[in-house]
C-alpha cells in the first residue's frame, strides 16, 4: 500500500476524532502560528493539515493566505465540509511533500506529525528542500515530531523520534533555530504520546 493509499484509507474509514493525532484545540500550533502573525505574517500553510482544526483558528486572523496541504483528498473535504462557506477562501493543496515541486510562497510553515513520517533521507531532503523553497526570507517554520520517548510508530507506520537538536540541524544551514518545547499529547484513546515543537527562521533577506 503506497503512502496516499494508507492516509486515503484511514480518512474514509475512521471518525476524525477516533484517529490518534485528534485535537478538538490544537493548542501548541494555534498559539505558535499566533505569535508568527503577531509579528507580522500574513500567509500560513498547514502541512498534513488534513481534518485538523488549526485551519478554523487562523481564518479568525486576518490573514492575506490560508493553504492546507494534505497527501490525502479525503481529509481535506472532511475539512471543507466541516468549514462549509467559510473553507472558500482556503487553498486546498493535495499533494505529496517528497516529490511535489512547487506549492508557492508563504511566511508560515506548519507541520504537526508529517515530518516524523519521513524515515528515509531522501525524504527527508526532499521535505527540507520544498520548505526552503516555500518558505519567504524572515519566515517562520513550525515542526512537531515525536520526542526521544515518544511512539516508535503511529498509525501502523514507523516514524523517527527526534530531539531538540537533532529536529534543528535536520533542516540545515538555510535555518536558524528559534524556540524548543515539549507536549505531552494524550489520544482518544487515553494514550499519551510525548512530542518536540520547534520553531525556525528562514535565513535569507
Amino acid at each position: 500500500m503506497t503512502a496516499l493509499e494508507h492516509w486515503q484509507h484511514i480518512y474514509m474509514t475512521r471518525p476524525p476524532a477516533d484517529v490518534g493525532w485528534y485535537e478538538p484545540d490544537p493548542i501548541v500550533s494555534r498559539r505558535l502560528v499566533s505569535e508568527a502573525i503577531a509579528r507580522g505574517a500574513r500567509s500560513v500553510i498547514d502541512v498534513g493539515g488534513g481534518a485538523s482544526f488549526l485551519v478554523d483558528q487562523l481564518l479568525d486572523q486576518g490573514l492575506q493566505r490560508m493553504a492546507v496541504l494534505d497527501i490525502a483528498a479525503a481529509g481535506l473535504e472532511l475539512s471543507k465540509r466541516r468549514l462549509g462557506e467559510r473553507g472558500a477562501s482556503v487553498e486546498w493543496i493535495v499533494a505529496d511533500v517528497t516529490t511535489v515541486e512547487d506549492v508557492g510562497r508563504f511566511e508560515v510553515w506548519h507541520d504537526r506529525a508529517v515530518f516524523h513520517f519521513l524515515t528515509s533521507e531522501e525524504d527527508r531532503q526532499r521535505y527540507v528542500a520544498l520548505a526552503g523553497r516555500t518558505i519567504l526570507p524572515g519566515g517562520t517554520l513550525i515542526v512537531a515530531t515525536f520526542a526521544p520517548d515518544g511512539p516508535e510508530r503511529c498509525s501502523g507506520l514507523p516514524v523517527r523520534r527526534y530531539d531538540t537538536d537533532e529536529l534543528g540541524r535536520a533542516f540545515g544551514p538555510a535555518f536558524r533555530m528559534g524556540r524548543s518545547e515539549d507536549h505531552l499529547h494524550v489520544t482518544p484513546g487515553g494514550v499519551r504520546q510525548s512530542f518536540v515543537y520547534v520553531t525556525l527562521s528562514r535565513i535569507g533577506s
